[in-house]
């Protein structure tokens, strides 16, 4: 019998949700199971309701669903906000520290403070619930074990076997108390093959160091701030200079500074950073310095909804900074594909001199998936770089901007050949030189923009999930992938018509995209974004002429669900 089974972890922000989140989800992988975790916590450090919600099945799954099998309530919230949710499953709560109203008998009683303070005190007491959780499935004991001595390791070993002797209380407190003894029998797969678990940041960060990446900058800003991490702990094995910046314009102008120096460079920012650094956008864009920019999108506008999630910031990337120069868009729909993706991103900055963008949202940067491992032997490092053998047929005098009918110049990196490179932020020659002249300016500008032409030859066609053709195409892009795909499956199974076209390199689009639309649908097209204004399809319209049928929105700061995909597709009255 197929396993799908949800947990969620309910309680106020610095009661460790995410630890007991985590735990959970690590030792169910380790069983052979595929793991979805998501997390939904409020900009505080204390109180609030938060909650961790992990989806475990057999089979690969990357979108998180409604229902609730488990519910681990460390607060009342968790049950008034989330009782309604559950099906057919269990509330595990301790009654001596929670006040529960509702005496339904779905609510099980476990005093994790009490049996904490019995192993020795009540540091323990998520670990005395991930125990009750798992004794209540019946899960195997010992994937828990591995996984404590594997997270508390450093610790040393008195705290690693006060961990494991809590979860075992935990688990045989449930086990002894719990009527009929397993609320499930959750029996691991076996699977001998290991995955990770990965969040979208980790991802990112991974694909960066694995394509040469020698400069980061950063002012930290949710929810981007996890690629800085895991780069920053990595930086002496790779030789990364990691920089927090006093603030986000000097962290983009440091990346382009490092970047023309030589160093592959990226920073990481949010909307609200982003904003800051629009100027140094079109430096890079005027100086046709390559730089990668990593934008983890969150509501708006201002602070707006810092820890939440949305789409809300493809236009607002594709005009920022004055003057009209190249650019190139991409958004991962998973963290494999950000891991490729990153690498595609720095070869394209190089190759077409220009900043690159990857645009990730909150769900991608901060959820939980699991992942086969990545293989780094398919990134490529292309600098694109002037060569000594090419370098002796450019001028006497080395043309930085030379003008060519692709728009790219050779570049040479400053002392690296007897030729001095210049470059200036004033429009200028092809040497490098301040020329406001007329017919310059014509020239040159042209000469950029001549690299989008190049760019959309080098941009993939959008993937096509389901039939080549269908009644209802569903139209979505980055991180929407995985919970369309399962839509698209519901619904097939169903006997519905549909498909789905899922868009991960988002501009320029490739000359192919207007008769890929035309054949993948034969009647409804529906464009499916975390936004309220629909910024994915007006972007279709204006680079394809492909106008979409109808929307479905979602800009509450929550992710989609399927069952949320499905209810708008009805009220709209595209599924009859």
């Amino acid at each position: 019998m197929s396993v799908d089974f949800n947990i969620k972890v309910g309680g106020e922000a610095g009661q460790g949700l995410q630890t007991i989140g985590q735990i959970l989800s690590k030792t169910f992988l380790r069983g052979g199971f595929h793991v979805f975790g998501t997390q939904f916590y409020l900009s505080r450090i204390r109180g609030g309701h938060n909650y961790y919600q992990a989806r475990i099945s057999d089979n690969p799954i990357k979108a998180i669903t409604e229902d609730v099998n488990l519910l681990i309530a460390l607060d009342k919230a968790s049950i008034d906000k989330h009782f309604d949710e559950l099906s057919g499953g269990v509330v595990l709560v301790d009654k001596d520290k929670v006040k529960v109203d509702n005496d339904d008998k779905s609510i099980f009683h476990v005093p994790f403070t009490k049996i904490a303070e019995d192993v020795g005190g009540k540091i323990y007491t998520n670990t005395v619930a991930v125990g009750a959780a798992l004794g209540l499935l019946c899960y195997n004991f010992d994937m828990l074990k591995e996984v404590l001595n594997d997270t508390f390791s450093k610790k040393g070993d008195e705290i690693v076997n006060k961990n494991i002797e809590a979860a075992s209380s935990g688990y045989n407190y449930a086990q002894e108390n719990y009527e009929g003894k397993c609320h499930y029998e959750l029996e691991s797969p076996g699977s001998s093959q290991k995955r990770m678990l990965i969040t979208g940041n980790e991802a990112v960060a991974l694909g960066a160091l694995a394509s040469g990446i020698k400069f980061i900058s950063a002012y930290p800003m949710t929810p981007s701030t996890g690629v800085l991490n895991y780069i920053a702990a990595n930086a002496d094995r790779f030789g990364v200079v990691a920089e927090q910046a006093e603030d986000e314009i000097s962290a983009l102008n440091m990346s382009i500074g490092a970047s023309f120096a030589g160093a592959r460079s990226m920073v990481t920012t949010s909307g609200g950073g982003f904003s800051l650094m629009v100027e140094a956008v079109g430096l890079s864009g005027i100086t046709e310095t390559p730089v990668v920019i990593f934008l983890g999108q969150r509501p708006g506008p201002a602070t707006g909804l810092p820890t939440m999630t949305e789409q809300g910031d493809l236009e607002f990337v594709l005009h920022a900074a004055q003057g009209e120069f190249p650019r190139c868009v991409f958004a991962p729909k998973t963290p494999e594909d950000a891991f490729y993706l990153t690498s595609k991103a720095f070869n394209m900055a190089d190759k077409y001199q220009t900043p690159a963008f990857i645009m990730s949202d909150q769900y991608l940067a901060d959820s939980e998936f699991t992942c086969e491992k990545f293989d780094a032997s398919k990134i490529s490092i292309e600098r694109h770089l002037l060569t000594e053998s090419n370098e002796a047929e450019q001028d006497k005098e080395y043309k930085r901007y030379k003008f060519t009918s692709s728009g790219i110049s050779p570049r040479a990196l400053p002392g690296q050949f007897s030729s001095l490179v210049v470059a200036d932020s004033d429009e200028h020659d092809e040497y490098g030189h301040i020329d406001q002249t007329i017919d310059n300016r014509i020239k040159i500008n042209e000469k950029r923009l001549n690299k989008l032409e190049g760019l959309k030859m080098e941009m993939s066609e959008p993937e096509i999930y389901g039939s080549d053709s269908a009644d209802i195409t569903l139209i979505g892009w980055g991180s929407t992938y995985g919970t369309l795909t399962e839509t698209v499956d519901i619904l097939r199974n169903k006997g519905v018509d549909i498909n789905l076209v899922q868009f991960n390199e988002v501009y320029p689009l490739p000359e192919s995209v207007k008769n890929i639309l035309n054949k993948a649908c034969s009647s409804d097209l529906i464009c499916v974004e975390n936004n309220a204004t629909g910024q994915f399809s007006r972007v279709l319209k204006v680079e394809t002429g492909v106008s979409v049928t109808g929307h479905v929105l979602k800009y509450d700061g929550k992710p989609f669900t399927p069952r949320y995909i499905i209810h708008e597709l009805e009220s709209k009255g595209v599924l009859q």
